[in-house]
């Protein structure tokens, strides 16, 4: 998910401003706040530098570390308990080892497709943190075009070159926090849409990855 789509729907729904032509006429400064009719903004910075970015960066990074330390445990249970299987084989009869071997690898295989939701679910959480960042700050984002007679916000990394005084992200990274703090009290975002497949398109699932074998 990209985070600077916002910025160009900002510039594309605003450019009729009136404060917009009020600065092209030069209209009055605002006391401490920037005047320009463009303005440039370095949003993945907004987001990783916000204090809402960085307490789900946080959440995600420690729930991460533990996907993986459980992955470990389980990795290492299931190499002892092949290596356990393996040392009984001489002992059993051959109907009863492949029954015993294919109990194991069906239980691998499960492990794995849990552990693999897992992973799927953290980077579904991160795409809806996202998601409820984006519709925190468009407000402030509004409202910081209209303190500096805006009419349009570009995402830095499209701009071949800007004045430094137009550059806003650091005045949107203070504002946001300033309106939302941390995020924790916001409510859930609407649900991503689906993506629509293409005719012959198939959908697979991604091969498990973990445990390893």
């Amino acid at each position: 998910m990209r985070l600077t789509a916002i910025l160009l729907a900002l510039g594309l729904g605003l450019t009729g401003l009136p404060g917009a032509a009020q600065q092209a006429q030069g209209g009055p400064l605002a006391s401490g706040v920037v005047q320009s009719p463009i303005l440039v903004i370095e949003f993945d910075r907004v987001y990783s530098q916000s204090a809402f970015g960085q307490r789900v960066a946080t959440q995600i990074e420690q729930d991460g570390a533990a996907i993986a330390a459980e992955n470990r445990r389980i990795e290492a249970e299931l190499t002892e308990e092949e290596r356990a299987l393996t040392d009984e084989r001489p002992n059993l009869p051959p109907e009863e080892f492949r029954a015993l071997a294919d109990a194991f690898d069906e239980k691998v295989q499960s492990l794995r497709d849990a552990q693999d939701a897992k992973a799927r679910s953290l980077a579904t959480r991160r795409d809806e943190a996202q998601r409820r960042f984006l519709a925190a700050a468009q407000p402030v984002l509004e409202r910081l075009m209209r303190d500096s007679n805006a009419a349009v916000i570009l995402e830095r990394r499209t701009v071949f070159a800007a004045a430094g005084a137009i550059d806003v992200t650091d005045e949107a990274i203070a504002a946001i926090d300033a309106a939302i703090g941390d995020g924790s009290g916001l409510a859930p975002a609407p649900p991503a849409p689906e993506p629509e497949a293409e005719p012959g398109d198939t959908l697979e699932p991604a091969p498990p990855r973990l445990p390893a074998e």
